[in-house]
Parts: structure tokens; C-alpha cells; sequence
């Protein structure tokens, strides 16, 4: 540690602990937090990728500030989106806080209450909590905290990525405001982060009322290994059943035959996949009479069952594959894994680069192995199919994060119903709260800055009629009965929610469930089964959507599911068919698929128009994000055609290309629908948690500016007009 001028100034004791550990030196972006941390005065981003020191990085600094004028009450609030990574944590630090004798408490619902008594008893240390956690203590123990974290001296954020943008990322700013505001002082705060793009944006939602505090942040500027990346691709014929693409699939087979014998994350995107993944792959272990070293792991297994297999990775005795779903991306402690494996194409690019960042911890360059299936190309295949959309879509990305690119934190989102859960907490805390007090807390110093007093006015109205809210004599508002009831439910502290699960009926006869979360309008179409269905109704309350067979042609395999693709994943695709970009990375197969769609695409003359004529349906291939794509649909829709999208080309029924520039001509005459008001259009609004208890025109608006872009749309049809697509 001769040439570290950092280890110097740290307490003696964090000193003896990296001593311990027989670091020979620190790491780039450890030495560089040091003074900036131990200054007290600032936040501090430090981003890296997975395994690269980070809580190292932050908790060394900090608990030597700390240590060498221990304060009176809890020193150090960790918070983490994970349980399980809190666990993790605690093992890590427990013999660094053993050192400096700092009391080193986790704190979420499944630590013994004989824990939490002892340092609600005597507070001190480092807490090590959930936002959930953190909500229940401020609404339930508001004195307590009040006296525990009177000298609070850092706030560290692990994973602060996945707080970004999200219902659960408002709650956490809206937790470090109010602890803020119990003691009217800005508190560094410290966060932790993969490498993300645009870490300015990043700094303004760790803290959106800056103020007079600046923000440090630090980016690991050390040596990273190469990444080698392996894109394999496959055909599934038209009449290939799950069994055959299961044990029998070559596929399947080459998971086999590549991972067995190391260990590896294979990400399958859903969990139905990831089950019959992990079945057919441990088949061919009892085939072959070998140990089984393939095992499934998603949010829907108990916590004993996901355990073991962690437990088994961080070991590194046994082989082992775990296929997952995204419960491996955040930074639990696996230890190494040899490669990433992804089946179909990926979500985004941030979740990509964060599932890389697991593979490539000994020094060895990160593998990413993709593992794309295509379909068979027949007369009756769809466009998108015939496109090779999903080969694309992966060679895209995989561009995108090797030149350092990931989707940016969504902007201007009102996240209404974050806003009423905080707004029942804040009362819950105080007993009683004036309502300007509550829109001075929450909105006008607070995170929910584009909701402003005449609209949290109307909110507050409509808490009231449905007594989640009461007003005293003296104008305090209170908990209403409902409200009570509420805040005594222990899943009242969570703010996020998953998305629903509909019911899909045809003839009263029960298809299966989809979950709810992207426009759908009665009339349109959606894939399932296999099959297309034509949406008749649906009814929000039941859940349950009604459909009937739908006419035209094969639906196609790849439908672009999971979370909305950005502008620049589409603008990405269509410069790799522009191009015809053949990476080194394809195998044979995956070049063979990508040439049929590189002829598709130039043969139907897509480079130099945006609208294709099949038949008696219009296809338009905009190349934008999903955004674009549902607000152009959803404007059509409005104008009389009957439009639908998949895998972000929007299909248009019984249309020609002069029908199409009739609609958008009268589209553009028309005053153009904010996105708020796009929001009326859609059938079921309720995305949520407390979406049901906001006045029905705010549930809109705030789904308008999640799922629409207006402008976009605009600029696109304006270059339909002008014949420049």
C-alpha cells in the first residue's frame, strides 16, 4: 500500500481490515472516493461494473469518518432494493464493524424482532434496510427515528440503477426527503451504481432539489477485461411443440454441451421458459447418468430453494448453472461465474450490461453467449419472422453495449400513485398534517415537482371521498377509517406493484393468463398461443379479457413482449440492415438467418420507405421505441383505421398507402391529443398500486406520459407527408 496516498488517512482500524484481506492495493475507483467521502460534505456517485469494489468503496471512507467520532445514534443508513443483498452485505462487512466496533444491524421483514429490539433500545452503527422497511419505521416509530438518526452522517444507495425512474425509486426519494426534512439538514448521500450513460441525469435523481449540495461522481477508469460475445442461432419449425423444443431441441442440447462443467447464469426472460429449461437440462444429466448441475431460479421459488442455489455458485465446489430470470441481475455475492447466457433477444441493454458484469470476475474477459430462435420461413410467415427481427434486435443491442450505451432513466413521470402513498404515510407519521404542508413536503421541495398545488388539491379531494382521508375542524387532515386500514397492512410499505394478471375468456372458456402492461384497446389484436385473437372486450374490474379468432395470416412467432424498447435499440436495427452488418460474433446458423433478413428487408425496398403494402394489409415500420409505435397506433386507431402493433411494426387492416396518408393528414389537422389526454383511449388505466384510488382522469394522464410520446409520432407522420419515408 506503499503508493496509496488514500490508505493513509483511513482509521487505523479500516486500515487492519484491508491488511486482512491481503490487498496489495486499492482499486482505482476505492482510492478515489476516499477524500471525497470522507469530507462529509457532498454526494458521491461511484459507478462500476458488477464486482469492481464499489461498497468497498464507499462503507471504507465512511466508516473511518465515522469511526473517528463515533455519533450518538445510528451513523450509516444502507439502503438496498434486496433482502437477499442486505444478507450479503451483512457477511461483508460484519468483520470490518467488528474492528472498529460499530453495532451492524439488517433490518427487513425477515430479521428476528429480538434484532431490531436491540438497537431500538440502544441505536447505533450501520442499519442495513429496505425502502420498505425504512417506510414502516418512519410511519410506525416516527420518535424513534427522530432520535436514531438525529447525527446521521451518510445515506449509501447499493444498486441505486434499479431505483431509476420506478414507482420504488420515487418512494426512496421521497424516504431520504423526509429524513432530511425531520432535521432540516441535507445528509450526504452516497450511491452506488453500474455503469450507466448519462450520470448527470443519474446525479439529479439521487437528489432532485439540489440546492447548495454538489455531487461527486466517480467512474472506474481501471483496465476491464475484453468481452467475448457468441451470438448462435435456430430454426423451430412451424409445428414444434414445447417438448420438442425442450430435452429434444438442439438448443437445448448445445446449453448442454457448452455449460456442463463450469458454472454460468442462462437468463430465459420468463419464468415459464426458465422452467423448461432447467427441467429438459437436468434430463440430460439423468440421460447421461451425471450429477445435476442445472437448476431454476426466479421470483416464484421460496427463499430456501433460491438460497441453495446461491449458495451453491458462491461455494465454487460443484459445477452449477442457475436459469433465471432477472433475480440474478442485482449484486447478491455468487462469486464467479464462467459466462452469461441469454435466451432470446434481451430486454435492454442496462439489463444486458448488468448480466455481463456477473461473468469475467478472475481476470478472464466477460462471455456473453446468446442463444436466438427464429422461425422457419414458409409462405405463410410473418413479416416480422421473415425479418429476423429477433436476430437483429440481439445483434443491436450487443452493439450498443459495446459502445457504452443503455436506455436513460424515463423523465417527467408524474408517478401519481407513489405520490398517495407517501401523502397517507406523511399523515400516518405526523397524526395530523395541513394540506400545504403536505404539498410543501411532498411536491414543492419534495420529488413530486410536476405535480402542482391545484392538481395534489384534487388528489387530496379524492382521498377524501373514499375515506382513506378526514379533515378536523381546524383543517388537519387525518387517516379515514380506510385510510387506518390501510397503513396497518404490511403491504401498504411497498410502492411498486406487478402487473395484473387478465383472465383471457374465448366463449367463456378460460385460454390463459397475460399480464397487463401495455395499451390495449377492444379490437385489437394480441398473440397467444400461438393463435391471433381479436380483443372484444375488457372489463378491468373482473380482469378478464374477452376474445374471439382473428382472421389474416400466421401471427408471428417473435412479438417483441417485455418491457418497452427505446428509440435508439429501433434506430440501432435498422442501421445493422442498412449496413448489412455481419459480426464476427454470428456462428453459422445465426449468419444464415441474418442473410434471409437482410434479403427480406432489402427485397420489399424498406430502405427507402417506412410503409410496405402486403395485400390487403399496410405495414409500417417506423423505427422508433414502443412509445412512438403506441401513440402512432393508437392515433390511427382514432382516425378510423384499425391498426395494431407487434415487435414494434404497426399492421393496418383493409388499407393502402393513400388511405394512410389521408388518416395522418386528418391527424394533423386536428388539434394533436396530449399524451395525458391519449391516456382516455385506453381501456384499462390501472397500472399502479394506487391507481385505483386517484380520480379517473389523473390515472389517465399519468398513463399518457408512461406510454406515449406524441412528438415522436408527430415528426414521424411529418416525414410520411413530406415522402421522406
Amino acid at each position: 500500500m506503499s503508493e496509496s496516498r488514500g490508505f493513509e488517512v483511513l482509521h487505523k482500524g479500516v486500515q487492519r481490515w484491508i491488511w486482512e484481506q491481503q490487498w496489495t492495493s486499492l482499486r482505482d475507483i476505492q482510492e478515489r472516493a476516499i477524500e471525497p467521502i470522507l469530507r462529509a460534505d457532498r454526494d458521491v456517485i461511484i459507478s462500476a461494473a458488477t464486482a469492481s469494489g464499489k461498497t468497498e468503496a464507499a462503507f471504507l471512507p465512511a466508516c473511518s469518518h465515522v469511526a473517528t467520532a463515533p455519533p450518538a445514534g445510528i451513523a450509516i443508513l444502507y439502503i438496498s432494493p434486496l433482502k437477499a443483498l442486505i444478507n450479503d452485505q451483512y457477511r461483508r462487512l460484519r468483520r470490518l464493524c467488528e474492528i472498529l466496533d460499530l453495532p451492524l444491524t439488517a433490518w427487513h421483514g425477515d430479521v428476528l424482532r429480538s434484532v431490531k429490539e436491540k438497537q431500538r433500545k440502544k441505536p447505533g452503527g450501520i442499519i442495513l434496510i429496505t425502502p420498505e422497511s425504512l417506510e414502516a419505521l418512519l410511519l410506525h416509530h416516527a420518535i424513534w427515528c427522530g432520535q436514531a438518526f438525529r447525527e446521521l452522517k451518510y445515506v449509501i444507495i447499493d444498486e441505486f440503477h434499479a431505483f431509476l425512474g420506478s414507482e420504488r425509486g420515487m418512494q426512496l426519494q421521497s424516504l431520504l426527503h423526509r429524513v432530511e426534512f425531520l432535521f432540516g439538514r441535507s445528509i450526504p448521500r452516497i450511491a452506488l451504481s453500474a455503469t450507466l450513460s448519462d450520470l448527470q441525469h443519474v446525479a439529479h435523481f439521487l437528489r432532485p432539489q439540489r440546492g447548495s449540495v454538489p455531487c461527486e461522481i466517480i467512474t472506474s477508469s481501471a483496465f476491464r477485461s475484453d468481452v467475448k460475445v457468441q451470438l448462435r442461432g435456430y430454426i423451430q419449425r412451424p409445428d414444434d411443440d414445447e417438448a420438442q423444443r425442450g430435452a429434444c431441441g438442439s438448443l437445448t442440447n448445445d446449453l448442454y454441451r457448452l455449460l456442463r462443467g463450469s458454472s454460468h447464469l442462462i437468463f430465459a426472460n420468463s419464468r415459464a421458459r426458465t422452467e423448461e429449461l432447467a427441467a429438459s437440462l437436468s434430463d440430460l444429466c439423468e440421460r447421461d447418468g451425471v450429477p445435476n448441475e442445472f437448476f431454476p431460479h426466479h421470483g416464484n421459488l421460496s427463499k430456501e430453494l433460491r438460497e441453495q442455489v446461491e449458495a451453491r455458485l458462491l461455494a465454487a465446489r460443484l459445477p452449477t448453472s442457475a436459469v433465471c430470470t432477472m433475480t440474478l441481475e442485482l449484486g447478491i455475492d455468487i462469486g464467479s461465474v464462467d459466462s452469461i447466457a441469454q435466451i432470446s433477444a434481451a430486454h435492454s441493454v442496462a439489463g444486458m450490461r448488468q448480466r455481463l458484469g456477473r461473468s469475467g470476475r478472475r481476470g478472464d474477459a466477460a462471455v456473453l453467449r446468446l442463444f436466438i430462435e427464429e422461425e422457419e420461413i414458409t409462405a405463410r410467415t410473418h413479416l416480422i419472422d421473415r425479418l429476423r427481427l429477433q436476430t437483429v434486435q440481439s445483434i443491436a443491442m450487443v452493439q450498443l453495449l459495446l459502445r457504452k450505451w443503455c436506455e436513460p432513466t424515463p423523465a417527467r413521470q408524474y408517478h401519481l400513485s407513489t405520490l398517495v402513498q407517501q401523502t397517507v404515510s406523511v399523515i400516518g407519521q405526523y397524526g395530523g398534517v395541513c394540506a400545504r404542508q403536505l404539498w410543501s413536503l411532498l411536491c414543492e421541495s419534495g420529488p413530486f415537482s410536476l405535480v402542482d398545488s391545484a392538481v395534489y388539491a384534487e388528489l387530496l379531494r379524492c382521498l377524501g371521498a373514499s375515506d382513506i382521508l378526514t379533515q378536523t375542524h381546524d383543517g388537519l387532515l387525518v387517516l379515514g377509517a380506510r385510510g387506518e386500514k390501510l397503513v396497518d397492512h404490511f403491504s401498504f410499505y411497498c410502492a411498486f406493484n406487478t402487473p395484473d394478471e387478465y383472465r383471457l375468456e374465448y366463449h367463456g372458456k378460460t385460454l390463459g393468463t397475460i399480464p397487463y402492461d401495455r395499451p390495449l384497446l377492444p379490437g385489437q389484436l394480441i398473440i397467444f398461443g400461438g393463435q391471433r385473437w381479436e380483443t372484444l372486450s375488457i372489463d378491468a374490474e373482473k380482469k378478464i379479457i374477452t376474445l374471439r379468432p382473428a382472421t389474416g395470416g400466421r401471427p408471428p412467432k417473435f412479438s417483441g413482449a417485455g418491457p418497452m424498447l427505446h428509440d435508439v435499440i429501433r434506430a440501432e436495427m435498422k442501421r445493422v440492415y442498412e449496413e448489412r452488418l455481419f459480426p464476427p460474433y454470428l456462428n453459422a446458423a445465426a449468419r444464415d438467418n441474418l442473410t434471409e433478413g437482410f434479403a427480406c428487408y432489402h427485397s420489399l425496398g424498406l430502405g427507402v420507405t417506412d410503409v410496405l403494402q402486403l395485400g390487403n394489409t399496410l405495414h409500417i415500420l417506423s423505427w422508433r421505441g414502443d412509445r412512438v409505435v403506441n401513440t402512432i397506433t393508437v392515433l390511427l386507431r382514432r382516425a378510423g383505421l384499425i391498426a395494431d402493433t407487434f415487435g414494434g411494426i404497426i399492421e393496418i387492416a383493409s388499407c393502402t398507402p393513400m388511405s394512410l396518408r389521408d388518416a395522418i393528414t386528418q391527424i394533423m389537422q386536428n388539434a394533436l391529443p396530449s399524451p395525458e389526454e391519449l391516456g382516455a383511449s385506453v381501456a384499462d388505466t390501472y397500472v399502479d398500486k394506487h391507481d385505483s384510488l386517484l380520480p379517473k382522469h389523473l390515472r389517465e394522464a399519468s398513463y399518457g406520459r408512461r406510454y406515449f410520446d406524441v412528438d415522436g409520432a408527430v415528426e414521424w407522420m411529418k416525414g410520411v407527408l413530406n415522402n421522406e419515408r
